[in-house]
This record gives C-alpha cells, structure tokens and sequence, in this order.
C-alpha cells in the first residue's frame, strides 16, 4: 500500500481528466489536490510541499512550461506533464524547464501510476544505495561530492541546485565511474521504465545538468563524458 503521504497535485483544465487521475490515483493511497489553471497550480505548488504534480501543457492563463519554469526557480518537486501534443519539439521543451518525465494524451491511467510510482521510487532517499553495503553513502571527487542522504550536490565548493531527476542520473554515473552506460540503459535504469525509445529524454538531462555544474565548476561538468555511439560516463580525473 502507498504511503498516505504521498500528496499529488493533479492540474488539467477539463475535469473528467481530473476526476479520472483523482479517482486512480486514490485508489493507490495517495492524496491528490487538483488545479485547473496554471495560476492556481503555481500557487498551490508554492504553498505546499506535493510529493509530485501531475501537470497539463495547455492551461488558460500561465500554461504548464510556464508554471513548471517558475516553480523550478524555488522547488525540485517532480513533476510528469501532460500533454495532447506528441511532437519532439514539446517534450523537449518540457525537459529543458525541469519537468521529470511527461505523458501523451490520450493515455492509460496504469500507466500514469506507473510513471508516478516510478518517481517517487527514485525520488525517495533510499532509492540507489538502498543494496550497497557502504557505510558512508558521501561521493567525493576532487571536483565533485555527493552526499546521498541529504540528496546534496556541491561542485567547486558551491551546492548546485538539481532536479530530483537530474541528480539521479549524476548519482547513477557516479556509483560507477569510468563505465560507460548507453542511453537505452540510463532510460532502463534512472527512469525505471522503457521510456519507448525517446532517447532525447538522456541528452536533455546530461545537457542541463553540465550547464548547471558548469556554472560553479567547470571542471565537474567536463567529467561527465560523452563516448560517441556508445552513450555516457563520469570520468575521474586522473
């Protein structure tokens, strides 16, 4: 059974959308407040701290890229956007404003609960060191540390600011560095799901997350390496 607090956010402009997540979504344990414009879901996800936002594209008034641009300015909360456009430009486009993951309209409830699931999977504390036996779950580069409890990234000195995404993915390279891992892997492994074959989602992450890192330390964004045809890797220095 779900943990009871688990709180979602569900925003979409037509109601029976919203009523048939609610009603799914409830089904799983979880509590759900809804929004039906992007002013109400921006003030809403401000105010209270939602374990994930189900979030539509087209809303009247802000629409969602807008909504999840100004909440990435002050919170990580994952958020999955929905949306009835399926081109590439859009989802890329979600991707690059710091949502975590995205859906197509028309879609299947189960599979908005196992995307959802997936997420807060990964999203919780535990979520990749929870098999190792290390006592220490800090890793430290000369560039880089990584301190999973607190899901803390510093670079340079400074704390560097990511996605709950974002950092899954850093973290996942950097368990084990120096091994290179293709996109079909990531998507399998960080997204928890086969992500029918938008291999776009990766480069999107890894271009944001070196341009984050890149902002405070250089060199921590040059160990995240690009091995062309293969797919990614964090290489240490040496």
């Amino acid at each position: 059974m779900t943990d009871q607090l688990n709180r979602i956010l569900v925003v979409d402009d037509e109601e029976r959308i919203r009523r048939l997540l609610k009603m799914y979504l409830e089904k799983e344990g979880y509590t759900i407040e809804e929004a039906e414009d992007g002013e109400t879901a921006l003030q809403k996800s401000l105010e209270t701290d939602f374990d994930l936002i189900l979030l539509d594209v087209m809303l009247p008034g802000i629409d969602g890229v807008e909504v999840c641009t100004r909440l990435r300015q002050s919170k990580a909360t994952p958020v999955i956007m929905l949306t009835a456009k399926g081109e590439e430009i859009n989802r890329v486009q979600g991707f690059e404003v710091g949502a975590d993951d995205y859906v197509v309209k028309p879609f299947s409830p189960r599979e908005v609960i196992y995307r959802v699931k997936a997420i807060l999977r990964r999203s919780s504390a535990t979520a990749f060191l929870s098999k190792e036996s290390n006592s220490s779950n800090n890793i430290v580069f000369p560039h880089l540390l990584i301190e999973h409890d607190a899901h803390r990234v510093t670079a340079g000195g400074q704390e560097v600011g990511l996605t709950p995404k974002e950092y899954e993915l850093l973290h996942y390279l950097a368990v084990s560095p120096d091994k290179v891992f293709s996109r079909e892997e990531l998507l399998k492994d960080v997204w928890n799901y086969e992500f029918f074959g938008d291999l776009r989602t990766v480069d999107t992450h890894v271009k944001r997350l070196r341009e984050k890192l890149n902002k405070v330390s250089p060199e921590s964004a040059m160990m995240i390496t690009t091995v062309w045809g293969v797919g990614y890797k964090l290489e240490v220095p040496k």
